[in-house]
């Protein structure tokens, strides 16, 4: 039986045969739409490699049947750039050196992303550390993903404040 999904990915609308209800949003993203930037980590939802944002929030991909989702709209790190310009949080990976392999940065970027539209950053790296703890880093670039996320926090917040004026 051959079920029909729409979902709307990187802000682009797409209707999606699924012929197994079970797929997963990872596989429906890496294998069927070749969005390969969400990686397939653990497989469990312990490791936070497949984080992307459905509706604005966090979620591990790996975890989340496909059918569930439908009528969401799901932004994976292939969706945060606008052309050439880099997401605030993107750009301040890069300054700040919050990567090393580069595997987790996907979900780890997603995952801040997540938690500063959700307005938990807050100022403190203690929080941005717990608040990430989801998202595991085997190189232990720790310190420049929550200095990364500190830094991608007041550029959005300048940004808003500019935007307001």
């Amino acid at each position: 039986m051959t079920l029909s999904i729409s979902l709307t990915i990187n802000g682009q609308p797409k209707t999606i045969a699924l012929d197994d209800p079970r797929v997963t949003l990872l596989d429906l993203l890496r294998e069927r739409l070749y969005l390969t930037g969400t990686k397939k980590g653990c497989d469990r939802g312990q490791c936070g490699a497949c984080t992307v944002l459905v509706d604005g929030r966090r979620m591990n991909s790996c975890l989340s049947l496909a059918v569930s989702l439908n009528g969401t709209e799901v932004t994976t790190i292939e969706g945060l750039a606008e052309g050439d310009d880099l997401h605030p949080v993107q750009a301040a990976f890069i300054e700040c050196d919050g990567f090393q392999c580069g595997y987790c940065t996907p979900g780890q970027i997603m995952s801040a992303v997540g938690l500063i539209s959700e307005g938990h950053a807050g100022d403190d790296p203690e929080r941005v550390r717990e608040l990430m703890s989801g998202n595991l880093c085997r190189c232990g670039a720790y310190q420049g993903i929550t200095e990364a996320v500190l830094e991608a926090q007041r550029t959005l917040k300048e940004q808003k404040e500019r935007d307001a004026a």
